[in-house]
């Protein structure tokens, strides 16, 4: 009994691992390696500005300037006028991959990843670009600007995925078929899909196109650091031609201040069912939740995406059209407390919240207006003249012992006085009242930074 048992056991076990098998195949994967970065011996030769370290720190204000903490698990290039900056080639050679990957630019930083060390995707700071080129973030360098410009501040970390096909060729070596970037997404926005390249691009390696070939990464242009590198070699590339709706989309433009109602469904799966989304002609634009007062979300790019609202019966919701920075699940942000040890309070039950719509002004720029215990409090934001980021004014009345969360998360740095570095490197949080108290608390394994208000409060967010 126990044989046929452990038999039909085995016998279930190897049917499993070929179905496993089979399906990898179906969908074409065929290997996936995070790039270990605790040395450099996955590069060929690499130059000396090149370096394995823990982290980096930057600076937004300055011009070429990263700094590396001792450790592992970041590649940092650092080019100066004495080590001159060289191009990284992987030792391993690839044809049609997925590259996944995290990048920290300096200011007025450039880069490239060359896929077989011949297409480059470009690597920039183009965060207050107002028009995008070729050479720009996301760019198929001489070749096709990105469809937004989707770029993060410098010094902060930057999301890049590639999907890249080969070029084909024959059993003769000739070329039959050219090689293609099928998609790119620059911080999780497609900036570029089904390109074509004809040839490789400037500052290719070698014109001589192959079916396999090192990944490249520019290093002579600045410095720039990366880490959580995945390479994944696809057997066969397939790409979904189904993606999306299949009505036309129904797009919501911000060529004004724009306001626009809806349900907004946030990451890990909460739903904000009375968010207030807001376009500014400076393609920054945010989500406001009108259940806790809070600033939910912003990003950089198109304003909303209403097609699963107003296609047919609809579902409620819109879609961000950009770069989205997160600023953490739905909290009131103002409350009262007794002291600065006390909690902050977890839902809206005895706080006497209450929510009286929002105003707005001349400009179409809403303030929204609220009670909380025996406050009023209304509350303005504006996208900063540049685009760099979101203005926020607080005004409360009978704000006795009032407090605001400005930041929760992780990780709270500040880099100097009234100046903070919000989660691993996500965001800057500037206040702009110099005499403004705040406190930077631990709870629960994570920072809280929170400031007492007696009447207003203003800061500004940088992403």
């Amino acid at each position: 009994m126990k044989k046929n048992t452990i038999s039909v056991y085995l016998l279930m076990l190897s049917t499993t691992l070929v179905l496993t098998a089979e399906i990898n195949a179906v969908y074409g994967q065929e290997k996936s390696n995070q790039i270990p970065l605790n040395d450099l011996t996955a590069f060929n030769d690499p130059g000396k500005s090149w370096a394995i370290v823990e982290d980096v720190n930057g600076n937004i204000n300055v011009a070429n300037s990263l700094t590396g903490v001792t450790g592992t698990g970041v590649l940092l290039n650092l080019p100066s006028k004495k080590v001159k900056g060289t191009d990284l080639y992987t030792v391993l050679e690839y044809g049609d991959v997925d590259i996944e990957l995290k990048f920290l630019m300096s200011k007025n930083g450039n880069s490239g990843i060359y896929l077989q060390g011949r297409y480059e995707v470009q690597l920039e700071d183009s965060w207050n670009l107002t028009k995008s080129t070729s050479a720009s973030n996301g760019g198929i360098y001489n070749l096709k600007a990105p469809r937004i410009n989707a770029s993060k501040a410098p010094g902060l970390w930057q999301d890049l995925k590639i999907s890249f096909q080969a070029p084909r060729f024959n059993s003769s070596g000739e070329k039959i078929q050219n090689a293609r970037f099928l998609k790119v997404l620059l911080n999780g926005v497609v900036v570029q899909e089904n390109v074509e390249l004809f040839t490789p691009t400037p500052g290719a390696v070698s014109n001589q196109e192959v079916a396999k070939a090192a990944l490249r990464i520019q290093g002579d242009h600045g410095a720039i650091a990366f880490k959580d590198l995945v390479i994944s070699e696809i057997k066969e590339k397939k790409v979904d031609e189904n993606e999306g709706y299949a009505a036309d989309p129904i797009l919501v433009e911000a060529n004004e201040n724009t306001i626009l109602r809806s349900f907004m469904d946030l990451d890990q799966g909460v739903r904000v069912v009375h968010a207030v989304s807001v376009g500014s002609a400076n393609n920054v634009h945010y989500t406001y939740d009108m259940d806790h007062g809070m600033l939910v979300q912003a990003w950089r790019g198109q304003f909303l995406d209403a097609t699963p609202m107003w296609d047919g019966r609809g579902n409620g919701t819109s879609l961000p059209m950009g770069a989205i920075q997160y600023f953490g699940q739905p909290a009131l942000e103002v409350v009262k407390l007794a002291n600065q040890q006390e909690a902050w309070p977890v839902d809206t039950v005895n706080s006497h919240y209450k929510p009286d719509g929002y105003v707005v002004d001349s400009g179409g720029i809403p303030t929204f207006v609220y009670k909380v215990s025996d406050s009023e409090v209304r509350d303005k934001l504006s996208v900063l003249d540049d685009g760099s980021g979101i203005n926020r004014e607080i005004t409360v009345e009978n704000g006795n012992n009032m407090y605001m969360r400005l930041a929760k998360s992780t990780q709270i740095l500040e880099i100097k006085k009234g100046h903070y570095l919000i989660g691993d490197k996500e965001y800057y949080l500037q206040l702009h009242d110099p005499k403004a108290q705040v406190i930077l608390r631990d709870v629960n394994g994570e920072k809280e930074l929170i400031a007492p208000i007696k009447d207003h409060i203003t800061y500004s967010i940088s992403f």
